[in-house]
């Protein structure tokens, strides 16, 4: 008997032009925890941050090697929101994040979905802030 398919996504990699910028952003700005920071020789290393508490998709934190990846820092989704953070406290994260000297696109809103606000990370990248309305 066969088993059912059971499958997750791991790791987004997320192109950075610095290995140590970056985990620094990730750690400090957006108290994310650093789960692994490995050398594998010839400068390349695999970095893994996540945000706290979470049990899903870690980042893995790629340092560019070519010009096209050199490129790609900053704009992986061509301009569109690239990550969503959820949050069980909106408020709690915005607040600590701005106070952190996180950049903010808009003020906080509130949609039929939940609160959002757009920010980016240290290379441009948008990110939507996000706390789910609770559904009965």
């Amino acid at each position: 008997m066969s088993q059912p398919v059971q499958q997750q996504i791991g790791n987004i990699a997320l192109v950075v032009d610095n290995y140590d910028g970056a985990i620094e952003f990730y750690t400090q700005k957006l108290q994310f925890t650093l789960i692994e920071d490995t050398d594998l020789g010839a400068g390349k290393r695999w970095v893994q941050v996540s945000p706290p508490n979470s049990t899903g998709t870690n980042l893995l934190l790629a340092e560019a090697s070519n010009d096209e990846q050199k490129q790609a820092v900053g704009n992986q989704a061509g301009g569109r929101v690239f990550l969503f953070l959820q949050t069980n406290d909106f408020w709690r994260d915005y607040d600590l994040m701005k106070a952190n000297g996180v950049v903010f696109h808009e003020e906080p809103r509130v949609e039929e979905y939940g609160t959002v606000v757009v920010f980016e990370d240290l290379y441009g990248n948008k990110w939507d802030l996000l706390q789910l309305t609770q559904r009965n």
